[in-house]
C-alpha cells in the first residue's frame, strides 16, 4: 500500500509503526537502554547498551526468540570467564560474539579472552533512531557504533544499523567492521541467532543447504540422526553443536531456516559467505534451556586459541561490510517457497 493510501487510515503512523526509546526499570535489566520497534505485526527490542543486539522478537503476538534463565540483563558485574560466564549470557534473538574471540574462553600469548568475546556487552555510541518516509516506504532504523579496544592492543569498531520497513516482514542488519589501528589484527565474529518457544517446539525443523554435517563431539555424534528436527524437552540433555558446510550460489549468497509447520511460521536468515564462510548449529532440548542457535561465523568452534595461524585478520584501516536479512515466513505458501529455494541451493 502506498503512502497516500496508508495516511488516509491513520492519525499518526505510530499506531502501526514506530521506534521508541525505552529503559528497563527493574531486576537485572535495571537501567538498560533500548529501542522498541513496532512494524505492524512485527515487534523487536534493540539493546542500545548491549551492541545493538536484538533481545526479543515476536510476530502477530507469537514469540520467536529464546531468553536464557537470567532473562533480559544489563552489563552484570560478574565474571566473563569459566562457569560464571553463563550468568553473563541472556541469549535473546541475537547476541553478537567477537571481535577478539568467539566460543570458549581462552588464553593466548598471556592475554585472556572471555567466552564469545566482549563486543556483546559494549554499549553503543553515536546512537540514532528514526522512523520516516522514504518515497512510499516507511522505514524504521536504529544505528550506532561499538568500539572493542584496549591500551597497547586492538582498536576495532563495529558500526551497526538495524532496519525494517512497514508492511514487510524483514529485518536488515548491516555491520561495518573496521580495524582502526596501525597493525594487522585478528577479527572474529559470530552471529548467535536463538530460536525459542513457541516457534521452537517439538518437530520444528531446521532447513539448511548443507553439504556436510560434522558433530563436534561424542554427544553431538549420538544425536546426528536428528540434527535437523527439534524434540520434546528432556531433563537429562546437554547442548549439541554441529558444524555445517553450507552451499551458496555463484555470488556467495546462502540462507538458513527454521520452520514450524503446526504454527505455519518460520524464520529465514540470509547472508553471504564472503565474510561468514562457516556455520554452526547449537541445539539443546534440555528442560529450561530449550533453544536452537543458528550461527553464521568466520571462526571455528575452538575459538581464538583453536584458530592458530588460520585466524581471520583485518589489515590496518580495512573495513568489512556484512549484511544479514532476517525474514519471517507466514503461512503454508511461504514455508513451501522457502523449502524450494533451499532445495535449489543444494543443486548449486
Amino acid at each position: 500500500m502506498k503512502r497516500y493510501e496508508i495516511l488516509k487510515k491513520v492519525g499518526s503512523m505510530q499506531q502501526i509503526a514506530a521506534v521508541r526509546p525505552i529503559t528497563y526499570e527493574e531486576g537485572q535489566a535495571k537501567g538498560l537502554k533500548a529501542f522498541d520497534i513496532k512494524n505492524g505485526n512485527l515487534r523487536l527490542q534493540v539493546l542500545a547498551d548491549k551492541c545493538l543486539d536484538i533481545a526479543e522478537l515476536s510476530y502477530k503476538g507469537v514469540n520467536l526468540s529464546f531468553l536464557a534463565k537470567p532473562g533480559i540483563t544489563g552489563n552484570l558485574d560478574c565474571e566473563m570467564f569459566g562457569g560464571d560466564s553463563l550468568r553473563n549470557q541472556m541469549a535473546g534473538f541475537l547476541f553478537t560474539c567477537g571481535l577478539d574471540n568467539t566460543c570458549g574462553a581462552c588464553e593466548v600469548d598471556g592475554k585472556t579472552y572471555p567466552t564469545h568475546g566482549r563486543i556483546r556487552n559494549i554499549p553503543a555510541e553515536h546512537v540514532s533512531a528514526d522512523a520516516s518516509w522514504e518515497d512510499d516506504s516507511y522505514v524504521m532504523k536504529v544505528s550506532g557504533k561499538m568500539r572493542d579496544a584496549s591500551l597497547l592492543g586492538n582498536n576495532m569498531t563495529l558500526k551497526r544499523s538495524i532496519e525494517t520497513v512497514y508492511g514487510e516482514k524483514t529485518i536488515k542488519i548491516t555491520d561495518i567492521i573496521e580495524n582502526v589501528s596501525y597493525k594487522e589484527q585478528p577479527m572474529m565474529i559470530l552471529y548467535h541467532f536463538n530460536m525459542g518457544y513457541p516457534l521452537l517446539d517439538e518437530f520444528a525443523q531446521v532447513l539448511l543447504p548443507t553439504k556436510e554435517v560434522t558433530p563436534v563431539d561424542e554427544k553431538a555424534k549420538a544425536g546426528l540422526a536428528k540434527w535437523d528436527v527439534m524434540e520434546a524437552p528432556s531433563e537429562a540433555e546437554d547442548a549439541k553443536v554441529f558444524l555445517h558446510d553450507l552451499i551458496a550460489d555463484e555470488a556467495g549468497n546462502t540462507r538458513v531456516c527454521l520452520v514450524n509447520e503446526v504454527l505455519e511460521l518460520g524464520i529465514s536468515i540470509s547472508f553471504n559467505k564472503k565474510y561468514l564462510p562457516r556455520f554452526m548449529q547449537w541445539k539443546t532440548i534440555g528442560a529450561g534451556d530449550y533453544t536452537m542457535g543458528l550461527e553464521p561465523t568466520n571462526g571455528g568452534i575452538r575459538g581464538r586459541a583453536g584458530e592458530g595461524e588460520n585466524i581471520h585478520k583485518i589489515a590496518p584501516f580495512e573495513k568489512e561490510i556484512i549484511e544479514i536479512k532476517v525474514t519471517i515466513l507466514d503461512g503454508k505458501e511461504e514455508l513451501a517457497k522457502e523449502k524450494v529455494i533451499i532445495e535449489e541451493l543444494k543443486k548449486e
